[in-house]
């Protein structure tokens, strides 16, 4: 049996990467392109007896690992950074192949951003101090000690770039690292293991095991060698990575999904609301941070929805591959039918369709994948599914609202509260509405604009906790504070 696919003309091994050493499994799970239904390789599926392989290996690296000098794991993560540079375009054809997103995305952006999660984490680590502080004529010193063995669990919207920004850090705090790989986009992680090799990552810190999420994450989590869980992911899969953890008392970090609302004032610009309004739609909606309730203030509603729904009417849905594409397909065929379920349960219950509101049928046809239009409601039941559960498509919900505190009630009306997104012409207006929104993060006059040294997270069914910066080192190690008495040190201190 052949250990290897081709991917984009690039040479991808489908085994797991455990213990510095490729480990192959007894079956294998097929690995479909969302843009043509092609089967682009079988990947090795672990379960059990592989995750008991990888946190053995992890835990055997820790000892050496985590008392390695912060300079010298820093200068490791920076040769990865290199490294991933180096193969950024290889990395960019595979995921596009692999996940469906475009290619000119993860040029420009993506993959220059997994490149920087590992310089960030790596400059930040050496820049990790607080001031001592007397208590009674007592010092206190507060330190971050590596944790263990961490478990990333990421998902397949945006699979390397989501990895790394939990893998950097915990790779910097010290920790080695488990990541269990969508099963529905693989293939980076496995490119990402030959990078950080060629880099100088010790053997047994860093490991992948590929799998269905029942058979390898589930076992991951439930692990009672694992000190550390990131999940990012669906709240019922949360859930039961949560009751896991729970049984060993292993603390959590959770990215979970989104209802964010972009609320639209009257005083706004009425051109950069569009242009933000349109930029919800990126990777065909599926961005846990999409703004996809768009609040409209009602003296301006009609002259934004004709504005926005003619430009969102000339996105070009096609090949990511292609420049041109604005567009491309839904992950897979299983998440597909999910979509078109709640568009056509919107409908049913008399939603108005500006936009769309159906698979591109011929695209589909003539590609072979999983292509939806795509889709702007109105006139809908604020209680209704469409507005209150997650899509995760390219599907925008379009209501109005009469005064500002309207507009505020309605956008904190979500059990979620990852992010949300405000246009105002006021700075005033700006700062009382976003002191009133609950939500992670709050984008005024724009979008999608993020700092590594920021805390990043959500509240309600969105997630538990914060990283970025220092918050992340929070999660990944154990803060210690010593404190140490005057005097008494034998004329030696």
């Amino acid at each position: 049996m052949s250990h290897t696919a081709v991917v984009s003309g690039v040479e991808v091994d489908t085994r797991h990467w455990i213990g510095g050493e490729r480990v192959a499994s007894a079956e294998t799970f097929d690995d479909v392109s969302p843009i043509d239904g092609t089967v682009l390789a079988q990947v090795a599926r672990g379960r059990q007896a592989e995750v008991d392989r990888a946190v053995a290996a992890a835990t055997a690296a820790f000892p050496a690992w985590s008392r390695t000098a912060p300079e010298e794991r820093a200068a490791v993560l920076h040769a990865i950074a290199d490294g991933i540079e180096k193969r950024l375009e290889e990395l960019a054809q595979v995921e596009t192949r692999d996940n469906g997103s475009l290619l000119r995305s993860h040029r420009r952006g993506v993959m220059p951003r997994v490149a920087m999660n590992f310089r960030f984490f790596a400059d930040h680590l050496l820049r990790l101090h607080h001031d001592d502080f007397e208590t009674r004529g007592h010092r206190n010193h507060v330190t971050w000690d590596p944790a263990g063995v961490t478990a990333v669990i990421t998902p397949w919207n945006a699979p390397l770039m989501l990895a790394t920004w939990r893998i950097a850090p915990a790779l910097a705090a010290g920790n080695t690292v488990v990541v269990k790989p969508p099963e529905w986009a693989p293939l980076t992680a496995s490119l990402l293991a030959d990078i950080a090799a060629e880099a100088g990552l010790p053997a047994g810190v860093f490991n992948v095991v590929q799998g269905l999420g029942v058979e390898a994450g589930a076992p991951l989590t439930a692990h009672p060698g694992v000190r550390r869980i990131s999940f990012t992911g669906s709240v019922p899969t949360a859930q039961a990575v949560g009751a896991a953890a729970a049984a060993n008392v292993t603390p959590v970090s959770f990215e979970l999904g989104g209802k964010s609302p972009l609320l639209v004032m009257d005083d706004a610009d009425l051109d950069l609301a569009v242009d933000l309004a349109v930029e919800q739609f990126d990777n065909s909606g599926q961005v846990c941070l999409a703004a996809v309730r768009i609040l409209v203030q009602e003296s301006i509603a009609d002259r934004f929805t004709e504005a926005f729904v003619e430009r969102a009417r000339g996105i070009v849905q096609g090949d990511p591959r292609e420049e041109a594409t604005g567009i491309g397909p839904l992950i897979g065929r299983t998440h597909f039918d999910r979509v078109d379920g709640f568009v056509q349960r919107a409908k049913a219950e008399g939603a108005t369709v500006l936009l769309g509101g159906e698979p591109n049928t011929e695209l589909n046809e003539a590609t072979g994948g999983t292509y939806y239009r795509p889709t702007i409601f109105t006139g809908i039941d604020p209680t209704s599914e469409i507005v209150c559960h997650e899509v995760f498509g390219p599907v925008l919900t379009l209501q109005t609202f009469g005064t500002e505190d309207e507009g505020v009630a309605m956008a904190n009306d979500t059990d979620y509260g990852l992010a949300a997104t405000l246009v105002t012409g006021s700075r005033e207006r700006a700062e009382r509405i976003t002191a009133q929104l609950s939500a992670g993060t709050v984008w005024v006059n724009c979008f999608f604009v993020r700092d590594l040294a920021a805390p990043f997270g959500g509240n309600g069914r969105s997630g538990i906790g914060r990283e970025g910066g220092t918050w992340s080192f929070d999660f990944y190690c154990d803060v210690k504070n010593s404190v140490f008495a005057p005097g008494g040190w034998n004329g030696n201190g």
